[in-house]
């Protein structure tokens, strides 16, 4: 009788809540994802994601920027203490800084994002804003392998919500938030069970090339 695959080891990295990260913890628990999460790192120690963790039993750490002399120093030791759990997968749940080529170059194939706007629209900051101030229809998140470009890695699913006539950026951050929780942890387990990778030809997902990000819609109703 052959054993059970190892479930992939997953590092997290952020900045903030972490509400991203414990939409994927939750999922590896309940068995939905077919993965560990062996470490979480943030680069603030007063990162509310660090205690989020903890909570949900997780081994977790502050790597505080303001102790390095400069990124490179930085990314060496998030290197160092992720290479020590040997993830199969990196993912940047809220992870607000600007990673460099050689870091992103270490996690090639296996490193992923979830950005909220509907690339290869409005890259950076401040996204929901951008939407309202140019009075689009739509907005959404893309989940993406993460390259050397900013927000310009190869999307693999996009969420699609609507532009409500009374919303603000608080309204339009939280629906669009909602629906990462949702398909982040969804493409996670899509790497987790084989069925995604990316190498130097593209995307594939089941086998396929994906040539166009896979997209999903969700009103104002459901999320």
């Amino acid at each position: 009788m052959s054993s059970a695959a190892a479930p992939l080891r997953v590092a997290i990295l952020l900045s903030g809540r972490g509400s991203n990260m414990a939409a994927i913890a939750r999922g590896c628990a309940a068995g939905e994802i077919a993965a560990r999460i062996e470490l979480v790192l943030a680069d603030r120690a007063d990162a509310a994601g660090l205690d989020l963790a903890r909570g949900l039993g997780l081994a977790a750490a502050a790597v505080p920027r303001a102790g390095f002399a400069d990124r490179e120093a930085f990314e060496a030791e998030l290197r160092r203490r992720i290479d020590a759990c040997d993830p199969g997968l990196v993912v940047l749940a809220g992870f607000m800084r600007v990673l460099g080529p050689r870091f992103v170059a270490a996690y090639a194939g296996r490193l992923l994002n979830v950005h909220p706007s509907l690339l290869p629209r409005h890259k950076g900051l401040g996204t929901h804003q951008k939407v309202l101030d140019a009075g689009e229809p739509e907005h959404g998140a893309s989940v993406h392998f993460v390259t050397a470009d900013l927000d310009g890695g190869p999307v693999v699913l996009q969420a699609r919500v609507p532009v409500l006539p009374d919303d603000d950026p608080a309204r339009l951050s939280a629906r669009v938030q909602r629906c990462e929780h949702i398909i982040y942890p969804r493409v996670v387990q899509w790497f987790a069970a084989g069925r995604l990778r990316c190498d130097a030809a593209g995307v594939v997902l089941d086998g396929r090339p994906l040539a166009a990000p896979l997209v999903e819609d969700f009103d104002a109703v459901t999320t």
